[in-house]
């Protein structure tokens, strides 16, 4: 723990400066600095709060420990053992809380997210159910208090997505979201089976942090846009001039198609906007997978084709094979009802993630 204690008390130094900083009028009068500043103390006040505290809580342990070296009354002795118990549980529980505050934080989990999700193997069958796993995750969205946008989708005629992607905004979405990532397994009976057997089919999920044009510059020269006629469904609201775009970006080989919107304008922003995520998730899942070699990361979300987890609908049972968590709500999950196996991930992460910080 001494080397975590060196770096909480150089947390509380530097959040002490800002405090000072902060009241400086050259760094008031400058509001670029003054909101960078700011914004740094407030990512370290948790912290430094709580190192505060545990700081508080072991002077307590050490008074309470010299005063039992003393000559007192059962009864005084009683009440000092008594607070000294709690204070020494609180400071456990302080500990904990100090080195989860310590991880390295993911820059991109305060992000919205662009999903995609395509049926895989399976035919008809791996469209349905890439249309129930849209259903599961725009309903825990829902609950979460966020909004879904579609901006782009592949109907089958079974009524199945062939694919479909997403913009999904609020608060934290990347950080509860971002271990979706992967080939999704569901055994049950297709509507289509006539015999009753239970069959197997995939879909995959990609979730990819919504870039900004700050974040992640295309040069335009890397990048070639087609445009092309809609095809609306059923021969409805098909346009008459060509309002759909097709953008390939040439060094990686990444194509994106977008015919949802109304002009070929708002098609054009849609696809760079889809195009720059791509871009982005190709180049953050090669060092993410480099990452995991070397530390042998715990979930990740690098290896797009792992088959994370097993839907089997005639056992009402789901199964993420990151972690060995199995549960029987299927249903309850179908549903929405997603946080039980999105908070077992992230602890499941934090806690390998602290392994590797204790370790070294």
């Amino acid at each position: 723990m001494n080397d975590l204690f060196k770096r909480l008390q150089t947390l509380e130094d530097r959040y002490e400066e800002l405090g000072e900083l902060l009241s400086d009028p050259e760094v008031i009068a400058d509001t670029p600095k003054f909101t960078k500043l700011s914004k740094e103390m407030a990512d370290l006040r948790e912290t430094v709060e709580k190192y505060r505290e545990y700081k508080k809580v072991s002077q307590t342990i050490a008074d309470d420990q010299e005063m039992l070296n003393e000559k007192l009354d059962d009864e005084m002795a009683a009440m000092v053992k008594d607070e000294l118990n709690t204070a020494k549980e609180k400071r456990v529980r302080l500990e904990e809380k100090i080195k989860l505050l310590l991880l390295p934080k993911d820059p991109n989990d305060e992000k919205n997210i662009i999903m995609e999700i395509r049926g895989a193997a399976g035919g008809d069958e791996a469209s349905l159910f890439a249309a129930d796993l849209f259903n599961m995750y725009s309903k825990y969205a829902e609950k979460q208090g966020w909004k879904i946008q579609v901006v782009d989708k592949n109907v089958t005629e079974v009524g199945g997505f062939k694919e479909i992607a997403l913009v999904i905004n609020g608060k934290s979405v990347y950080s509860k979201l971002k271990y979706e990532s992967g080939a999704h397994r569901v055994q049950r009976v297709p509507v289509t089976e006539s015999a009753g057997r239970v069959h197997t089919s995939t879909a995959t999920v990609v979730v990819m942090p919504e870039e900004e044009d700050v974040e992640i510059e295309l040069d335009p020269k890397d990048i070639r846009v087609d445009v092309f006629r809609s095809s609306g469904a059923g021969g409805q609201h098909i346009n008459k001039t060509s309002s759909a775009v097709r953008m390939t970006h040439l060094p990686t080989g990444i194509v994106v198609s977008m015919q949802d919107q109304r002009s070929q304008q708002q098609n054009r922003e849609k696809a760079m906007q889809i195009l720059k995520a791509r871009v982005y998730d190709y180049y953050a899942s090669r060092e993410q997978k480099e990452y995991d070699q070397n530390r042998k990361s715990a979930v990740g979300t690098g290896d797009r084709s792992e088959r994370i987890r097993t839907y089997n609908y005639p056992q009402n049972r789901v199964t993420d094979h990151r972690i060995g968590l199995t549960l029987n709500k299927l249903d309850r999950i179908m549903n929405g009802e997603l946080e039980e196996v999105i908070d077992a991930l992230i602890l499941y992460d934090q806690t390998k993630q602290l392994e590797n910080l204790e370790n070294g």
